[in-house]
């Protein structure tokens, strides 16, 4: 059997949409291609290094053309691709949480998405920090997006933000909107800034 790194790959990717990250293991892999579990190992060393190339594998095509011209569309639009290429696998956001790639498709998204405030005219620091903060933003809030799913939503929020004991968040609450609105708004601050409100 010709095994190579990217069917393995796509099995883990396989195994977690059916069952989910806590119950992806290498053996399982092993299983699902029905091979010796050395030889999952022989293709990725360890469970980190598979979620990995499973993260990477997971970006294919982000910061494929077309994407706009505008530096702040395309920037907007590489945030959403982003989102979707993790809403696409089943904890998509919680594999790629605590990972540090620096392969192929992570590091053209990355390239891309700086490149996109570079060409607005930030300096590279800039650059740097807001790449960074609209990738944490994603995550973050994909992996609330994920992990809500069938658990009620925002109502015990809403029954437990009375204005009598947090006033504040009472006023506020009723506007936080779904995950779409949040993220549309999240992404627009951090890259227009202080534009975003006006």
């Amino acid at each position: 059997m010709g095994l190579d790194r990217t069917a393995v790959v796509t099995a883990a990717l396989e195994l977690l949409d059916e069952a989910g990250l806590d119950k992806l293991t290498m053996r399982k892999v092993a299983e699902r291609l029905g091979v010796q579990l050395n030889t999952v190992y022989w293709h990725a060393s360890s469970k980190p290094r598979l979620l990995e190339l499973m993260a990477d594998a997971m970006l294919e095509g982000c910061a494929d053309a077309p994407l706009p011209e505008p530096w702040d569309e395309r920037a907007q639009a590489l945030a959403h691709r982003y989102r979707a290429a993790l809403l696409a696998r089943r904890d998509g956001a919680r594999v790629v949480a605590g990972t540090y790639v620096a392969e192929e498709h992570t590091l053209r998204f990355a390239d891309a998405m700086a490149g996109a405030f570079l060409g607005g005219g930030h300096s590279p620091a800039e650059a740097g920090w807001r790449t960074w903060s609209l990738v944490y933003f994603t995550l973050g809030l994909t992996q609330e997006e994920q992990a809500a799913q069938g658990i009620g939503g925002m109502e015990p929020l809403l029954r437990a933000a009375t204005a009598e004991r947090f006033p504040s968040l009472a006023a506020a609450v009723e506007h936080f909107g779904d995950f779409e609105h949040r993220f549309r708004h999240g992404v627009g601050l951090i890259v227009r800034g202080r534009e975003a409100s006006a």
